[in-house]
């Protein structure tokens, strides 16, 4: 039998989520250089995200998937970061680039 969990977390992490909601509406009246603003966005986003993540969808208790999922995740990540070496490795120590630009004659 599972015990209820406690009402008090949810509330907390409800009024968690309402304060960074209001965070997010100040940092737009703030005018922030580009990469600045998208930093800013983003942190509020994993912290916003994280809370729910972990609370709301009970995912603090599944380490183990978290953990699968993120070793998968960092896996893809790598492969997809080296398809573009992979695709350039044969002209590696030639004098001709990799794509070459044909010039029209006059």
């Amino acid at each position: 039998m599972h015990s209820a969990p406690p009402v008090q977390k949810y509330v907390f992490i409800g009024v968690a989520l309402l304060v960074f909601t209001g965070i997010t509406v100040a940092a737009n009246k703030f005018h922030f250089a580009v990469p600045l603003a998208i930093t800013v966005a983003l942190i509020i986003a994993l912290a916003k995200g994280s809370m729910v993540a972990a609370v709301f969808m009970h995912l603090s208790h599944e380490r183990k998937w978290i953990y699968g999922a993120l070793l998968l995740t960092v896996a893809f990540f790598l492969v997809l970061m080296a398809i573009p070496i992979f695709t350039i490795m044969d002209t590696i120590g030639t004098h001709k680039p990799p794509f070459a630009v044909e010039r029209p004659s006059h």
